[in-house]
């Protein structure tokens, strides 16, 4: 499962765009312990992260090809990999998780960057990390998730060819809704069958499926299906993370069951209407903030009343930047963002609705087809 999808070449300019910020940052060397960022840089593409048993690690120098410090067990993937230099040890250990084989690597390096602020974390032991960073006195570690989320906002051609082939593999989904749903049809069967016409179509995974059903609204968005029929006057909505060669769509749909309420219709409307008014803005240089308060206008919602209304999207579900009314990240083109606005019915119910578009110098693409601002009804 290595990313032989890409050319060499693809590695080569995310390295290069990294090492040109280390240089003006003055950074040595930057360490990887997450899958996105190990990934990113190298190819390596495994489920076997899924596991928490071992340590992975990358190293990438402020000049040359990056390094694998990894368990036995991945050296014959990443082989496959761009990568030349792949340093391995044995585990899972009784006393040395890589640590020693790790500081030993990071020993030539005296400014060393990790991403260490939001949504960043440590795979890794910290009573592991705090040997490392006691075997190299002379180090300092740096703060570097700016750097990477940087690195990592603009999508190349052919990373956005894939989320495409994604959003354009759920949209059919979605479509076939008549299908797949009706009245009676417990929620978990829905999440069933809409799964595997997910990867009937083409879809590689579908490890993000959410949603829910209730008349005239739904109480959350995140809550796992269970065995309640779906009723005449339900909403349902799903929400999909699928999966194509590790990159993700993340969008959702609406479907009235039997009829629907003016209050849900209206809602809908609005819901799309918000969309299509934070898209008419999505331009370079427009910030994640003006997008929020684009469809807050619509809404008619203040700040306090929502988290935030869409994200990034990439190898990750979620990816920086996120659409508050307090993330000022300047829009560039190449982006890939989630516009996700939510609104309020009242009762404890709510409803939302989400698309994915990749900013253009113009005019954004959207990589999930569009939905009709009228709520399709199941009959």
């Amino acid at each position: 499962m290595s990313e032989a999808d890409f050319p060499e070449q693809e590695f080569e300019d995310r390295t290069e765009r990294a090492q040109r910020l280390m240089h003006a940052q003055k950074l040595d060397a930057l360490l990887f312990t997450t899958e996105a960022e190990v990934r990113y840089f190298t190819g390596f593409r495994t489920l076997f992260w899924q596991s928490p048993a071992r340590p992975w690690f990358c190293v990438l120098p402020k000049s040359g090809k990056p390094f694998a410090v990894i368990p036995q067990i991945g050296a014959h993937l990443m082989a496959s990999t761009w990568l030349d230099d792949i340093r391995t040890f044995a585990a899972p250990h009784p006393t040395d998780e890589g640590v020693s084989l790790l500081s030993a690597a990071l020993k030539p390096f005296k400014t060393i960057g990790m991403p260490m602020g939001r949504e960043s974390s440590l795979r890794m032991p910290l009573v592991d990390f705090d040997v490392v960073k006691a075997n190299l006195p002379g180090a300092v570690f740096l703060n570097t998730s700016d750097l990477v989320q940087q690195i990592r906002h603009i999508k190349s051609e052919a990373e956005i060819a894939i989320h495409r082939e994604i959003c354009q593999i759920a949209s059919r989904s979605f479509e076939n809704n008549q299908a797949l749903f009706h009245e009676g049809q417990s929620l978990k069967e829905a999440f069933r069958k809409f799964k595997i016409d997910l990867l009937e179509r083409g879809a590689d995974d579908v490890p993000y499926l959410v949603g829910g059903a209730g008349q005239g609204g739904y109480g959350d968005v995140i809550s796992p299906p269970t065995d309640t029929p779906l009723r005449a006057g339900d909403v349902l909505m799903l929400d999909t993370g699928s999966v194509k060669n590790g990159y993700f769509c993340d969008f959702d749909r609406n479907f009235a069951i039997g009829h629907a309420s003016d209050d849900v219709k209206n809602a809908h409307r609005k819901l799309v209407e918000s969309v299509q008014a934070a898209a008419r803005i999505a331009r370079p240089g427009k910030t994640c903030a003006d997008l929020f308060k684009a469809m807050t206008d619509v809404l008619g919602q203040s700040d306090g009343d929502v988290g935030r209304m869409g994200h990034g999207l990439g190898i990750q579900l979620t990816e920086t930047p996120s659409l508050t009314s307090f993330d000022q990240t300047v829009l560039q083109e190449n982006m890939v963002i989630t516009l996700e606005p939510g609104i309020d019915l009242g009762g404890g119910k709510m409803m939302v609705h989400e698309e994915n578009i990749v900013i253009r110098d113009g005019a954004p693409e959207y990589l999930s087809t569009p939905a009709d601002p009228d709520i399709p009804v199941i009959q």
